[in-house]
């Protein structure tokens, strides 16, 4: 079974995270929400934008990036900027650029960048591009799949995202299977 590490930081986008968990697990992936800093995480909880609240799994202190396939930021400025300023993350986002795969959505393709992995083509939203400041901006992309990085634009694309993710990690048959069963002919 494919693992997926979504670190959450506070001021993260609720959307774009639940839509990822709840899709990958649905096609077969073990997804595991660590959190940044106990300061922001009470009780294992963190806040996203909308003040709504995700409990995570695990410190990030204790995340052994080994163990995992794929690792996927949902975006929300303040959780970017909080994911961008952790040079744990950009460690193991260089990690996993090297020996696995990454995944950045909305703002986070941002961290991606900061920590030199963001490919060649890339999406992202679309008032995130000029912070980004990256040639290869796909503005009419929901998802771009390069190489072992694979990005999405937004809150609205999320489920979209997801189901790329599960047809990357798993494969197309239970991606389709997905995309019947959750009536999305759109993706």
């Amino acid at each position: 079974m494919a693992r997926v590490l979504i670190p959450l930081a506070k001021g993260f986008e609720e959307l774009e995270a639940v839509a990822l968990i709840d899709v990958m697990r649905r096609g077969g992936i073990e997804v595991v929400i660590a959190f940044l800093d106990e300061k922001y995480a009470h009780g294992r909880v963190v806040k996203g934008a909308n003040g709504i609240g995700i409990q995570a799994d695990i410190s990030l202190e204790k995340v052994d990036a080994d163990s995992f396939d794929m690792m996927v930021l949902p975006g929300g400025w303040d959780g970017t900027y909080a994911l961008a300023d952790d040079t744990r993350i950009l460690s193991l986002l260089q990690h996993f650029k090297e020996k696995k795969a990454v995944g950045a959505m909305c703002a986070a393709p941002y961290v991606l960048q900061k920590a030199g992995v963001l490919g060649d083509a890339y999406t992202c939203y679309p008032q995130a591009k000029e912070e980004i400041a990256h040639e290869g901006y796909q503005a009419d992309a929901k998802v771009v799949i390069d190489g072992n990085v694979l990005t999405s634009a937004g809150p609205g694309t999320a489920v979209c995202f997801g189901l790329e993710i599960v047809a990357y990690l798993v494969d197309e048959k239970t991606k389709e299977a997905l995309k019947e069963g959750m009536l999305l002919g759109y993706c």
